[in-house]
């Protein structure tokens, strides 16, 4: 299935296609407000699509709540150090707003809280470095190794290219100068934030700590950039995921559910947050 299309209304970042099911506003605009929300509508409505979702400041929430949105999660200090990150929803079809297998997403977040204060077991096999554009052809294999399929197209050589070159710090593990696991920091310079995300492992160097050593290693970069906040969109029903974000001190911020279409399926995603700036926020 095609990765869904990145397109802008007005000057407000949209994401939507069938792959996800959804309109997604990735980064909105001010000047776009308050149309940018009947946009959105109408773009789902006309294609059919049973979610819209909004990543959204808090001055601009009220905008979004007129047309029924609810927030489902929210990060605080992730717009500038100073204010609150919603991350809002409709729903065009009820039935994708109960979430599938809730007992086992309640069971994650149980095992997560129990076990944040437990330490990381994990090998340094191998070193953790910053990917370059040289990397590319092996980040591209290894991210198409791990996911069937993804809500954005790592497997794409060129998208990762102009991701790179833009604000998306790749850092990865190499064993013996193969590239065995990598993530990524997507930095939004404008709200001082970013997303730790696309963890990916080569099964056989699973259960070693990569995703630890990648997201300690994400932090110490984000500490020399105006950064103020690391978030993250994490499967809810992901043990490994959860524990170490718990484990790094994030704090669960809600469950965005059935909103991301994952190996072939929609999965429900949890959010977690963490300050990561030298100056505290007031």
């Amino acid at each position: 299935m095609q990765p869904d299309e990145i397109l802008f209304l007005g000057n407000s970042m949209v994401q939507h296609g069938p792959s996800n099911d959804r309109v997604y506003l990735m980064k909105l605009d001010p000047v776009d407000l308050p149309d940018i929300v009947n946009k959105m509508y109408e773009l789902g409505r006309q294609n059919g699509y049973t979610k819209l979702f909004a990543k959204v400041p808090a001055n601009a929430t009220s905008h979004f709540a007129a047309l029924g949105f609810v927030d489902e999660a929210r990060v605080p200090f992730m717009y500038k150090g100073k204010s609150a990150g919603y991350f809002m929803s409709k729903y065009l079809d009820q039935s994708r707003a109960i979430p599938k297998n809730f007992e086992h997403i309640s069971e994650v977040l149980d095992q997560a809280d129990r076990k944040a204060d437990t330490p990381q077991k994990h090998t340094e096999n191998g070193k953790v470095v910053r990917l370059q554009l040289k990397n590319i052809d092996e980040l591209a294999a290894l991210y198409a190794t791990v996911f069937t399929t993804y809500p954005f197209p790592l497997h794409d050589q060129l998208f990762l290219r102009e991701s790179m070159l833009a604000d998306t710090a790749f850092f990865g593990i190499l064993s013996d100068d193969k590239l065995v696991a990598a993530a990524s920091m997507e930095m939004d310079r404008s709200w001082q934030c970013a997303e730790m995300t696309d963890f990916a492992t080569l099964p056989d160097y699973r259960g070693q700590g990569a995703a630890g050593r990648l997201l300690t290693a994400m932090e110490h970069a984000a500490k020399d950039l105006p950064i103020n906040t690391a978030y993250t969109i994490a499967r809810a029903e992901s043990y490994g995921m959860n524990i170490v974000f718990s484990r790094a001190e994030y704090t669960f911020g809600g469950t965005l559910h059935n909103n991301t279409q994952i190996a072939g399926k929609l999965e429900s995603m949890n959010v977690w947050h963490k300050h990561v700036g030298s100056v505290k926020p007031t």
